[in-house]
């Protein structure tokens, strides 16, 4: 045992410590006790502190050490208790050094946290108003606490869905915004991981035909003191401080293990509906920000192991805009990440990871290193590179921008994609050409290094920025709520809104907004590449203009849900069939880019895609290039798909039609001849419904359709 500190309420309690092992790292119970192992090299000793529920704590120095592992093994210490570290050693932040041992310390590893942050000087390196200077405030009252958990759990039959990139949907939803104004959950239950098993939010999944959630972060994070001084939250969670644990405010059960168990659950009800969970994870950074930030964990246990650090290494590299950045060239750190990762996979049962920020993750050094140590360690992993791994292909430093640029076994949300359709169905010029190549997969950023459509992650809006709603009805941002003058968020948000800015009750805007929302609906699901939508744009949900709600824990950024005996709203349907006419059709979700020719060996003198001006011709260079052009015809040959199936059988599907008018005005429209008759409409987003009546009358090949402006109309002809 150790003596506690002044100050400290330290409690003397008789007990067993054993040398125990150091790895893994982080606390692990064995059913009789409890292994605790802590990484280091700059502090000079390191305590184990077994906090008690009257506000003491029990001292265990931990006096074994390998490599810079600091260990023991405690009998009797069960899945429950709280604890933390204290590091002793050199406080010189000029050498880049924040060892101080009245700082109470999160558990890297730590597999579950209790409490939140109390946002006092104590949890500061430094007083306020005196950077220089070391702060021996006692910051243990005021702390997280890391918790021993207990790792066994009824698994049952469960298995990976494992569903093939061809044949996703993604749907990124939050964990509170998504169930929060459920009304038919219980209000206890609503927010949290209990709630997503509900047999309300998987019957609502299922039926729209969602097969991945994308969970934004639920790695515990950290509420921004700043925020919650101006009386906010950190509501999107991009702001870790625990890359092993379940955030704790998102549990109904309780935060001393309970919310492992429950997103254990969480995750196996959806597994048994057949969807898999991909969570957002944030390795680029931690919540203790830059120099002026906190001491809650890494910085104080071995600050130049975990972050960039200037050329003076009092500041911090920051490619993220949080303050600090990870250095990804740590062995410590690279290993952090990665047991992480397999964590995630192999006990809590994970399908995949979005990586925040990805680019800042291939800086090795300064510049982005598409062969970096962290996608070499991932290539060769046999847990974590055989689940789905996404990319967010940039970061806020220099040459961030790295759409296109990842390695073979990445996909990237793709924000070409985003901007590109945008672009078009706000009438932007010289569109086309690019917008041709956004929706047949990208080729020109993926087909170079192997990869195919389906590394393309195509979404028209995501949780940063506009929801769908407020895409086709703000031209500018209202971020006012943020408390930041309206100055946060993105300006250039290539939106437009119909003529009305806001709310209205004019009906020509309000018909135009719910066309321009099917059509970008329609063409997500039309697209090659793995489509991805935003929780709550199903229904229409508007932030009123926000598009930074990353503070807006309320109503603003919660899903309004209608009330459960209402009939579906007309755009909810809509969307429902478009993802199943996607579904359905195998040409619209292809495994490999079009070739621009006929296949060889389908006895089919069609190529398998072909593209017409609205008088019926093909598109020339000079079509192509023009300016004023904001319509074409594009053909799909369901017999001239090159992949085979799954046994190596030929796949055959309907061919179809798609007719794109973006121009504000109706054109006629001439179907192309030579590509076969008996079309029928099976989609025209300038009906109220965009659903065309299956019997109704039916295309040839030579005829002259009208399609309203903006508005896209889709022919299917039979196999």
């Amino acid at each position: 045992m150790s003596p506690g500190r002044p100050g400290r309420k330290w409690k003397s309690l008789s007990m067993q410590v054993w040398p125990g092992q150091a790895y893994p790292l982080g606390a692990t119970y064995d059913g009789a006790g409890t292994n605790f192992a802590v990484f280091s090299e700059t502090a000079d000793r390191i305590e184990l502190c077994l906090l008690h529920d009257d506000g003491s704590e029990t001292a265990v120095e931990l006096r074994e050490s390998d490599a810079f592992v600091r260990h023991a093994y405690l009998p009797g210490i069960m899945p429950g208790q709280r604890y933390g570290y204290r590091a002793h050693g050199t406080y010189d932040p000029a050498r880049g050094l924040r060892v101080n041992s009245a700082k109470l310390l999160l558990d890297p590893y730590a597999r579950a946290v209790s409490g939140q942050i109390d946002w006092t000087e104590a949890v500061y390196g430094y007083p306020f108003g005196a950077p220089e200077q070391r702060n021996d405030l006692d910051s243990a009252p005021h702390m997280m606490a890391s918790v021993v958990v207990n790792p066994y759990f009824d698994w049952g039959d469960d298995r990976l869905p494992r569903t093939e990139y061809h044949e996703t949907v993604l749907y990124e939803a939050h964990v509170k915004g998504l169930t929060m104004r459920h009304p038919a959950l219980p209000p206890e239950m609503r927010g949290t991981y209990a709630a997503l098993a509900q047999p309300e939010i998987i019957e609502h999944l299922t039926e729209l035909g969602v097969t991945a959630l994308e969970l934004m972060p639920v790695h515990q994070f950290v509420n921004d003191h700043r925020l919650v001084e101006m009386g906010l939250n950190n509501y999107w969670g991009y702001n870790t401080i625990g890359f092993f644990a379940p955030h704790n405010t998102y549990a109904s059960w309780g935060d001393r293990g309970e919310q492992v168990l429950e997103f254990k659950s969480a995750v196996r009800a959806l597994h048994q509906a057949g969807i898999e969970v991909i969570l957002d994870v944030v390795y680029n950074h931690t919540a203790e920000g830059n120099h002026l930030g906190p001491t809650l964990s890494f910085k104080g246990l071995d600050n130049p192991s975990y972050y960039r650090l200037t050329d003076d290494p009092h500041y911090y590299m920051d490619t993220t805009g949080t303050g600090n950045s990870l250095l990804m060239r740590s062995p410590h750190v690279l290993q952090m990440i990665m047991d992480s990762l397999r964590y995630w996979v192999e006990e809590m049962h994970v399908d995949g990871f979005r990586f925040d920020l990805a680019a800042t993750l291939a800086r090795q050094f300064h510049e982005v290193d598409r062969l970096s140590s962290f996608f070499d360690l991932v290539q060769q992993d046999p847990v974590v590179s055989r689940v789905k791994l996404i990319a967010e292909p940039w970061d806020v430093g220099e040459g961030g921008y790295q759409v296109g640029n990842f390695p073979p076994l990445w996909t990237e949300w793709n924000g070409k994609y985003r901007d590109t359709v945008r672009d078009l169905w706000r009438g932007e010029p010289r569109t086309l050409a690019e917008f041709a190549g956004r929706i047949t997969g990208s080729s020109d950023l993926y087909q170079d290094d192997g990869r195919r459509p389906l590394a393309s992650i195509n979404f028209v809006t995501c949780h940063d920025g506009f929801t769908l709603h407020d895409l086709v009805s703000y031209n500018d941002k209202h971020n006012d709520a943020n408390g930041e003058g309206n100055r946060d968020g993105e300006s250039h948000n290539r939106s437009w809104n119909c003529g009305a800015e806001g709310e209205t009750e004019d009906p020509e805007v309000l018909d135009l907004r719910a066309r321009q929302m099917r059509n970008f609906v329609a063409t997500l699901m039309l697209s090659q590449g793995v489509p991805m939508l935003s929780h709550g744009d199903e229904f229409g949900r508007t932030q009123g203009g926000n598009n930074n709600a990353y503070c807006q824990d309320n109503e603003v950024a919660w899903v309004r849900w209608a009330d459960s005996d209402a009939p579906p709203e007309p755009f909810l349907e809509f969307t429902r069939a478009m993802v199943r006419l996607r579904r359905e059709h195998p040409v619209f979700r292809r495994r490999r880019f079009f070739h621009g020719r006929p296949v060889e060996g389908t006895h089919d003198e069609l190529s398998d895609i072909s593209w017409f001006t609205p008088e019926g011709g093909e598109m020339t260079q000079e079509d192509w290039g023009a300016a004023h052009t904001r319509a074409l015809s594009v053909f799909l040959n369901g017999n001239a798909i090159s992949e085979p199936g799954p046994r190596g059988e030929r796949i055959l599907d309907d061919s179809f039609l798609l007719l794109f008018n973006a121009s504000p005005t109706a054109l006629e429209f001439v179907v192309p001849v030579n590509h076969g008759s008996g079309w029928q409409p099976v989609v025209d987003t300038a009906l109220a419904n965009g659903l065309p009546a299956d019997d109704g009358p039916k295309v040839q090949a030579g005829d002259r359709m009208t399609l309203a402006g903006r508005s896209l109309t889709v022919l299917r002809r039979p196999a």
